[in-house]
C-alpha cells in the first residue's frame, strides 16, 4: 500500500499500556461476546444492554517499538482513507456520515460491549460507535492465518467499519432484534449475512481506495487471502479438525472471499444485500 504521508484520522484513541480493572456484568452476556467476536469482525450487540462497565484503571506512559508505533500510523491512515469514502457516499444518498473512533490497546480493554482480551480479535461496538484493535494481531494475521501484507490488516479495519456502517443504516439492530424470534441456529444464519455484507462492505472501501492511488500490485491478492484465512470452515477445521456449519456465524472461507471481491468490482452499496441473496 503507498499509504506514508497520507492524511491520519485524529479519531484515533490510543490506549496502549492501559491496565483495565473490574469484571464484566451479565455472566453469560460476556461469554456470548467473546464466541461471537472471536477471531474476526463480530458484531457484540447481543450483550450491549447486559454489560456493566468498569471504567477503573491506570495508564502507563507507553513506548511502542518502532515497527508497532509504524503500524499504529498505518491503521490511522486506513481509518482516515475510510472516512474519505464513505463521507461521499453517504452524501450521495443523501446521509451523513458519522466517524467511528478506533481504539488501540494491549492486552485487554472495556468497552460498551463488556471487557474483552486480545484473543478476541478486533471487533466493533455498535453501543460506543468504536473499532477496538490489539495491534499484536498484524502479527497473529501473519502467522497463526497465514495472511501477510499491510493491505491484509486493511480488510480487518474495512471489514469493521463495514459494521459501523451497518449500525448507521440500521441493520445492526435489525438482525439483533431477531435474536430471542428465532432458534440459535437460525439466528446464526443471519450472522452469517451480516459479516459477508461487513465483507461487501469492505470491498466498496476498497473499490475507492484503488481508485485514490493507493493499492499496489498485489496488495487485492493480500485481502482476498485474509477474507479466506478467516472463513469459519477453514477456522474450524484447523482447530478441531472437523467443521460444523450449523454454527457457522461468518460465512466460509469461499463467501467471505467472493463477498469482499464483489464489493471491490462494483463500488456500489446497493449490491451487497446479503439478507435477500438466495446464492450466498
Amino acid at each position: 500500500m503507498r499509504w506514508k504521508d497520507r492524511r491520519q484520522s485524529t479519531n484515533v484513541e490510543d490506549r496502549r499500556g492501559r491496565t483495565t480493572k473490574g469484571m464484566v456484568g451479565g455472566g453469560i452476556g460476556s461469554l456470548i461476546l467473546i464466541v461471537v467476536i472471536y477471531f474476526l469482525g463480530g458484531d457484540p450487540t447481543q450483550v450491549i444492554n447486559t454489560s456493566q462497565l468498569d471504567n477503573s484503571g491506570t495508564t502507563s506512559t507507553y513506548e511502542g517499538t518502532a515497527e508497532e508505533n509504524e503500524l499504529a500510523q498505518f491503521v490511522s491512515v486506513v481509518l482516515a482513507e475510510t472516512e474519505d469514502v464513505w463521507t461521499k457516499l453517504f452524501q450521495q444518498q443523501g446521509m451523513s456520515y458519522k466517524y467511528p473512533k478506533l481504539v488501540l490497546y494491549t492486552g485487554s480493554v472495556q468497552s460498551a460491549c463488556g471487557l474483552s482480551g486480545s484473543a478476541t480479535g478486533p471487533f466493533y461496538c455498535p453501543g460506543d460507535y468504536k473499532l477496538y484493535i490489539d495491534l499484536s494481531f498484524y502479527d497473529e494475521l501473519r502467522t497463526k492465518f497465514k495472511a501477510p501484507g499491510d493491505f491484509a490488516m486493511a480488510y480487518v479495519i474495512a471489514h469493521e467499519v463495514g459494521h459501523h456502517v451497518q449500525t448507521l443504516l440500521g441493520i445492526n439492530e435489525k438482525v439483533n432484534s431477531l435474536r430471542s424470534k428465532v432458534s440459535e441456529k437460525e439466528f446464526n444464519k443471519y450472522l452469517v449475512r451480516l459479516e459477508l455484507q461487513a465483507d461487501y462492505l469492505a470491498g466498496v472501501w476498497a473499490h475507492y481506495a484503488d481508485r485514490t492511488n493507493l493499492l499496489e500490485e498485489g496488495d487485492l491478492d493480500e485481502a482476498l487471502n485474509a477474507a479466506s484465512a478467516v472463513g469459519d470452515d477453514r477456522i474450524q477445521k484447523s482447530t478441531q479438525g472437523y467443521v460444523v456449519p450449523e454454527s457457522f456465524t461468518h460465512g466460509t472461507s469461499e463467501q467471505r472471499k467472493r463477498w469482499f471481491y464483489k464489493g471491490f468490482k462494483s463500488g456500489n452499496m446497493e449490491e451487497g444485500d446479503t439478507f435477500g441473496s438466495e446464492n450466498l
